[in-house]
């Protein structure tokens, strides 16, 4: 059978087809279809006869021929009746289709057909393989791949194998549309070869797969091996003891095995395992050239011949042996605290370097300013990867030694660099990468004495320093890619620049390698509500719950018309104000936070705008009113109790000399004016000189013209220059140059009714300004009057004349009891 060449199945119906026209004198059809072929291939030409029997009436009309829809005319058949007629069709392209032929009368068509069904061989069953199983039931399947649906046909397959050693062959049929099969352990020998194929069989054909040959045992998948026993024989060497499981005891030939390790804190195997070849079960196998003092995590899986891997075996884990350390460390130390200090507090960080080796387990490690250990010049011991310590004075280097159970490194020296507030980094950014990456970029310094740049980096949700990490980048570096992190959390990453002579100050950014909605969005406050907007807040988000950077707030709301606003909130204060509101109505609103990861809508809040009412208007109108009217009120009652206070600030009492005398200044105006000055007045005027005049108690009678006191009322100058003229007079000033305080004297007139009044000094209310005068510093001078007690006229500086008869003499008054006023005292002439 050729596997290449295509044919059609024709399935024929029948010489009478159910649609012919049945004969009248009997029961076979009018009409028969006859195909050339029971089989035509898919796209090849069909040729088929329709035959009309004798014995049915005639019939008029024409012959045509129907595939399905189509139409195709008959062709008539030379040499033969005039009853039987032909058809071809150049390409037969259905899967399935019913031919049937017509013949046309002037009643009815008399009908006969044939179904044809077209489809592809068998295809080459392809990609057989067959794997036995040792386990408690013992078998071999065998599977292979074919496509059911190109072949259209129905298609059977047969499994044949071939014994050599026992010249025995078996065939195993299969159920429609299978494409595996397990031969039972009858029908095979483990260590015995053997010839396995597969047959596909159909109308069109047959085809066979490439015959597979296998000894059953080596195409065995063996259960996963165990470990018995790992430990360390020697140093750097751990040995596997290992075996079959125990439904594969009984095999005793070599086998292959692989081994693969990791250490304790790693999440990654070896690559690629080690290969052991032809070793048997349960003899131990070594593996060598580890690392000392490291805990190892191992496992084994074994095979046999030609068949696949079994599957890994459990972990089991060992400690090889100890060794001191060896290798140098990778350091960062920084200033911490207050930098200005004369002795600096500094963090030290320290990893392995690539050429670093603990070969131990319980690691500890000492910092000392001396490059050997000794209890004077130890700074601190730790089993952490950090310390901190005061940096002595004159210290400018310190050295690490690591230690374990088998010994001490040698000293890792670390250069101490002091901070430099004047040198800076700048423009630092972090780019996600991938889930676990961040790509840090900074702006390159141009500095002569710069060493290289430190990029350190913590979770901000730990602050423990054990999870600090840093990586030394070289100075003609702008960007580094550190790994790491885990996704959603946040990082904070610092970029410091090293010079030769200290440390600059860094910058330092907040970043995620991973970033999506936050957990939580914050509940909305409404803050304050004033006609027509309000103002709404709401809490931070807590740093675990952000899962990334909030680059934005917005706030949607809408009111019953469902008119839908959008707001940005202030990224800092967390607030927003909406304006434009319409009073009387609710309003709805939802805030969405934005991450560059997603976002997250809150809980709906309603909030309602009223509208003015009338308490609101009365107050608004009322409570100016109120307080203006209380204003007014306060300012009369003020100036009212304010009274002299306010007179003598705008209108200053000065005396006018020229209209006034002294019997007329009262005592109760005076007092006032003293009090309010002794309250008031931040720099009184005193009275601190008077003139003392000494006159002739009784003149004679020549000496009596010459006498100042002699002349007549218009003849006054010489008192008056005597008095100006003297050298005790005081000189005023004062901070209104309008005002000036006089000294008042009250004392018993001569001229009036003897009465005992005690003498008082007061102070003068007269609000008349003093007259002008050439001279600033002293005041106008004025002429005494002569004084005539016939007249009534009142004295200034004694009696007129004589007393009345019947009256006693007014006794004199003592000058002594007033020393300032002598210079006022007038004798009695007469």
């Amino acid at each position: 059978m050729a596997a290449t060449w295509m044919s059609v199945v024709v399935m024929l119906v029948g010489v009478a087809d159910v649609y012919a026209v049945k004969n009248e004198s009997d029961s076979r059809p009018c009409a028969s279809v006859h195909a050339s072929s029971s089989v035509v291939a898919m796209g090849s030409p069909v040729e088929a006869t329709c035959t009309i029997a004798n014995g049915c009436p005639l019939l008029v009309g024409d012959v045509e021929w129907r595939l399905d829809d189509l139409v195709f005319p008959s062709i008539p058949v030379a040499n033969g009746s005039n009853r039987s007629y032909r058809v071809v069709i150049p390409s037969f392209t259905h899967t399935k289709a019913v031919l049937t032929c017509c013949v046309h009368t002037s009643s009815m068509p008399i009908i006969g057909g044939v179904v044809i069904r077209a489809g592809y061989p068998p295809p080459v069953p392809q990609n057989l393989s067959c794997q036995a199983n040792l386990s408690t039931h013992r078998s071999l399947t065998c599977i292979w791949e074919a496509n059911l649906q190109v072949t259209h046909l129905p298609t059977k397959y047969t499994l044949h194998t071939h014994i050599g050693s026992l010249n025995k062959n078996h065939a195993y049929e299969l159920p429609p549309g299978v494409q595996s099969y397990t031969i039972p352990r009858t029908g095979f020998v483990l260590f015995s070869e053997m010839e396995i194929y597969v047959k596909a069989v159909n109308q069109l054909g047959e085809a066979s797969s490439a015959p597979l040959t296998l000894e059953p045992v080596s195409s065995a998948k063996f259960d996963p091996p165990k470990i018995v026993k790992i430990q360390a024989v020697q140093l750097g060497c751990l040995r596997l003891r290992w075996d079959l499981s125990k439904h594969e005891h009984w095999m005793k030939d070599y086998m292959s095995l692989e081994v693969r390790l990791k250490t304790a804190d790693s999440s990654l195997w070896n690559q690629p395992p080690i290969l052991v070849s032809r070793v048997q079960p349960k003899k131990p196998v070594d593996r060598c050239r580890l690392l000392h003092g490291m805990q190892y995590v191992a496992q084994i899986r074994v095979q046999y011949q030609q068949s696949p891997w079994s599957e890994w075996s459990s972990s089991q884990s060992a400690v090889t042996m100890e060794s001191a350390p060896t290798g140098l460390l990778d350091t960062w130390m920084r200033g911490t605290g207050d930098h200005m200090h004369k002795q600096l507090q500094m963090l030290l960080f320290w990893k392995p370097s690539q050429w670093f080796r603990a070969n131990g387990r319980n690691m500890s490690y000492i910092v000392s300013v001396q490059k050997v250990v000794s209890k004077r010049g130890t700074l601190c011991t730790t089993a952490r990867s950090h310390c901190t310590f005061q940096l002595p004075r004159r210290a400018r280097k310190v050295y690490i030694i690591a230690v374990n159970a088998a010994g001490k490194s040698s000293p890792t020296q670390v250069r101490i660099y002091r901070p430099k507030a004047h040198e800076a980094i700048s423009d630092v950014s972090a780019v996600a990468l991938d889930n676990g990456s961040l790509l840090v970029q900074w702006k390159k310094l141009t500095s002569a004495n710069l060493v290289d740049y430190v990029v350190e980096w913590r979770p901000l949700l730990r602050n423990d320093l054990s999870f600090v990490q840093f990586e030394l980048a070289g100075g003609n570096m702008s960007n580094l890619v550190i790994t790491g992190f885990e996704p959603y959390k946040p990082y904070g990453i610092s970029v410091y620049p090293r010079f030769k002579d200290g440390i600059g100050r860094p910058q330092t950014v907040n970043a995620y390698s991973l970033q999506k909605a936050p957990s939580v969005v914050p509940n909305i406050t409404i803050d304050k509500n004033w006609q027509s907007h309000v103002e709404l807040t709401w809490d931070e988000i807590p740093l675990d719950q952000r899962n990334g950077i909030i680059r934005s707030y917005k706030l949607l709301y809408w009111d019953e018309a469902k008119r839908v606003h959008v707001a940005i909130g202030d990224l800092e204060e967390r607030r927003v104000v909406l304006t434009g509101l319409h009073a009387l109505s609710v309003y709805d609103a939802v805030l969405t936070v934005s991450t560059d990861g997603g976002s997250r809508n809150g809980s709906m809040v309603h909030f309602d705008i009223k509208g003015m009412d009338g308490v609101a208007v009365v107050l608004m109108v009322v409570l100016p009113g109120v307080g203006l009217a209380l204003l007014f009120i306060v300012t009369v009652v003020s100036c009212y109790t304010k009274e002299s206070r306010l007179k003598v600030r705008f209108w200053p009492s000065v005396p006018d000399p020229a209209n006034s005398s002294i019997k007329s200044w009262t005592s109760e105006s005076t007092q006032d004016i003293i009090s309010s000055w002794g309250s008031e007045e931040p720099n009184p005027i005193y009275l601190s000189h008077l003139s003392f005049l000494e006159l002739p108690m009784k003149p004679n009678k020549e000496e009596e013209d010459d006498s100042p006191w002699s002349h007549g009322p218009e003849d006054t100058s010489d008192l008056g220059e005597s008095i100006c003229g003297s050298p005790f007079l005081p000189v005023f000033s004062s901070s209104n140059s309008d005002s000036v305080p006089y000294a008042t004297v009250i004392f018993p007139a001569p001229c009036s009714p003897p009465q005992q009044h005690p003498h008082v000094y007061l102070r003068s209310e007269s609000t008349q300004p003093l007259l002008e005068s050439e001279d600033l510093q002293s005041p106008k001078c004025y002429q005494n009057l002569a004084c005539d007690g016939s007249h009534g006229e009142q004295c200034f500086f004694g009696p007129c004349g004589g007393p009345a008869e019947g009256e006693e003499a007014e006794p004199a008054i003592h000058w002594d009891d007033f020393p300032f006023l002598r210079s006022l005292a007038i004798s009695d002439t007469q």
